[in-house]
């Protein structure tokens, strides 16, 4: 009996003691209407770990101290979401979380600022932004007494939150580590100057922003040392094209910059993007060299970093750095990007262009998406063509080749000669290049094409 009631009270003990578990504030359009009356801002900073991913605990204790589980020498992402008329948690915020949990093992400070983003009033929650900077400028303050560092602070905000970011980074004078703008909100910030006013590269050591919706809730200008426009940053495919489709019409093309984001985390594929002036000139094949960035394309996502002193060095001569990229319509959004590069010795070639598919050792055939509009050969010794696939390719043991005129005047006899070929894969730049040397083509007739590794003296 005595060993039942002692058993008894340790269990009354432990449930004393644990604490119930943070939970994002669950607001509705209700509190829209309220708000129109009776405004209010509370902010809550919920945070998780490894260790309490299914619990989340507060950041900072009521006596100031520091939560046991925060590790001050790891890095910190803070999550900070926009506007939210309808006052729902967002969707994405448990799978994003997740995922960059099991990524790498760091503290995530999620800044739940609901109340005050619910609101009808889309002017009272720009407001609203700049007091949110304030309060965690101040709990920043608090943390780095604890021994925490700003180098180590990487924001990610969402829309309305990206500007968050910017001013925290402007408070702390650009020493935060890191700040990802996902889609940073264009109404109201659009044409601003950058000083005080929206997101920009001075607000921390290295600011990457993703671009999803520049013609409708998110903003056209570059913002970062890196800026990613993915299928030219508006009309991402997959996404509703009715009204019909209610909210989702609204808010899909904006919120794709966070799943972009957490598809980069989630899957093995590199989410590859091409520096270039404009989309148009990306459309056109125009953009294939990445030679300035060490020699890789940059990637989109948590990867972006790697690149970050090539970016800040080229941000220092006055070089923005925009890239465009193609993604499929749905996770995990993907397309494999290959180039061919030609060396032409036939003059005659200047009036026509080639087109490619791809063969694995099984027989599969890929056909790529290209980029035809751009005039292939001209004057050029070597034309570089960058092509897309939706499915990636491996072990390819053909290259099925045709060239085609652009004139009217066909010539069924007339051969062309090619010098070489080189395939290389820019979404894997580890994988071997392939070659193939002394090539005839005639018109409008595929030839297949047997290629094999490159030597060292071919590259």
């Amino acid at each position: 009996m005595r060993v039942f009631v002692f058993l008894c009270l340790m269990c009354w003990a432990r449930s004393e003691n644990k604490r119930p578990c943070l939970k994002f504030s669950q607001l509705s359009i209700k509190d829209s209407f309220k708000d129109l009356f009776n405004p209010q801002i509370e902010i809550f900073l919920i945070m998780y770990t490894r260790n309490n991913l299914n619990c989340p605990e507060p950041l900072l204790e009521r006596n100031n101290s520091l939560n046991v589980n925060f590790n001050t020498s790891r890095k910190t992402v803070w999550l900070i979401h926009g506007y939210r008329p309808l006052g729902s948690i967002p969707a994405w915020l448990q799978g994003f979380l997740r995922s960059l949990l099991k990524h790498e093992d760091i503290n995530i400070v999620v800044v739940d600022w609901n109340r005050g983003a619910t609101t009808l009033i889309y002017d009272r929650a720009v407001k609203n932004t700049w007091k949110v900077a304030v309060y965690l400028s101040e709990c920043i303050r608090k943390l780095l007494m604890h021994g925490a560092s700003l180098a180590n602070f990487h924001f990610i905000g969402m829309s309305l939150g990206a500007h968050i970011s910017g001013f925290v980074g402007k408070i702390f004078q650009g020493q935060l580590g890191r700040i990802t703008g996902l889609d940073p909100a264009g109404p109201k910030f659009s044409g601003k100057p950058p000083n005080g006013r929206l997101l920009h590269y001075t607000d921390a050591k290295f600011v990457d922003v993703i671009h999803s919706d520049i013609d409708g809730l998110g903003i056209n200008e570059p913002l970062g040392h890196i800026d990613f426009y993915p299928n030219g940053g508006k009309k991402q495919p997959g996404c509703p094209k009715s009204i019909f489709a209610g909210i989702k019409f609204i808010k899909c093309n904006h919120q794709r910059a966070v799943y972009l984001f957490m598809a980069a985390l989630e899957t093995k594929c590199n989410i590859i993007s091409f520096p270039c002036h404009s989309y148009k000139d990306y459309k056109t094949g125009s953009c294939t060299d990445c030679d300035n960035f060490k020699k890789s394309c940059p990637r989109l996502g948590y990867q972006a970093e790697l690149w970050n002193d090539v970016l800040i060095e080229r941000m220092r001569t006055s070089l923005r750095t925009t890239v465009f990229l193609d993604t499929a319509a749905k996770s995990p959004f993907c397309m494999y990007y290959f180039v061919l590069s030609i060396i032409v010795l036939d003059g005659a070639m200047k009036d026509g262009y080639v087109t490619f598919n791809l063969k694995n050792q099984l027989g599969k055939t890929e056909e790529p998406r290209l980029y035809k509009k751009n005039k292939v050969f001209g004057n050029l010794q070597e034309v570089k063509i960058l092509a897309e696939f939706l499915n990636d390719v491996v072990n390819i043991s053909h290259i099925g080749l045709t060239y085609h005129r652009r004139s009217n005047q066909q010539c069924s006899t007339c051969e062309y000669s090619i010098q070489s070929l080189m395939l290389k894969s820019l979404t894997y730049p580890e994988r071997p290049p392939l070659c193939k040397h002394e090539i005839v083509l005639k018109e409008n007739e595929e030839i297949c094409l047997h290629v094999h590794t490159c030597s060292a003296e071919e590259l």
